[in-house]
């Protein structure tokens, strides 16, 4: 059996050897790429990334597997237009400006 790697073991391979940490990049995290872009209008939904994503959280304990069952098929009725639709038409909130203070101080 081969030894655990540690941290900085792994640290260090991912440093030394180029492109293996996309070899080694976990489904679960891309999915949740995808998901986040998508929810942010700039990526395009896919199924495949709802699924790999509920599969980790009934694995993890997270959500119980009828739950992620009935997720997935409410996702798998709504018609991709709505999902689309909805993605396209949000926009990103703005931040405030902070306003300058001016030199005199107030009395």
């Amino acid at each position: 059996m081969a030894p655990d790697l540690a941290g900085s073991q792994i640290s260090a391979l991912l440093e030394t050897v180029p492109g293996i940490a996309s070899v080694l990049r976990s489904p679960v995290a891309d999915a949740l790429i995808g998901m986040i872009r998508a929810g942010a209008g700039i990526g395009e939904y896919r199924a495949e990334d709802a699924q790999e994503l509920v599969q980790f959280a009934v694995r993890r304990g997270l959500i119980g597997a009828a739950e992620g069952d009935r997720v997935l098929q409410e996702v798998r009725r709504a018609p991709k237009k709505a999902r689309a639709s909805k993605s396209a038409t949000k926009h990103p909130r703005r931040r405030p400006v902070a306003r300058k203070r001016s030199s005199k101080k107030r009395r």
